[in-house]
């Protein structure tokens, strides 16, 4: 079991505003997924990846490959109250899920 995150590679933002992305993403996603799934990814250490994506668009169609496995997912749109516009996408996260699974959408991206 596992988790993976995306980010968008072509917005220019802070770390600090990066973490906190990720962070929005982690919980939405968890929150999603079937409670039997959270609770064993839970006791498994809660395994995390963080990948990039190119933009937008690499973002959304990742979402549809997961969505149509039947993983849980959250797309992140920021609030606009600092470093970027109201509504701007940010991140995806994915799972938790079987990893093999969440492979099948997200083994060719590359590691933040």
């Amino acid at each position: 079991m596992k988790q993976v995150i995306v980010v968008r590679d072509d917005l220019d933002i802070g770390i600090g505003k990066l973490a906190a992305q990720v962070a929005h993403a982690a919980i939405k996603a968890a929150d999603a997924a079937d409670p039997d799934d959270r609770r064993r990814w839970k006791a498994d250490g809660q395994a995390k990846v963080v990948l990039r994506a190119a933009d937008q668009a690499e973002l959304e169609s990742l979402k549809a490959d997961a969505d149509a496995l039947g993983l849980p997912t959250a797309i992140i749109r920021d609030a606009g109250r600092t470093q970027l516009d109201p509504g701007t996408v940010t991140t995806l996260g994915i799972g938790p899920g079987p990893g093999d699974t969440i492979d099948q959408v997200t083994g060719e991206l590359s590691l933040l």
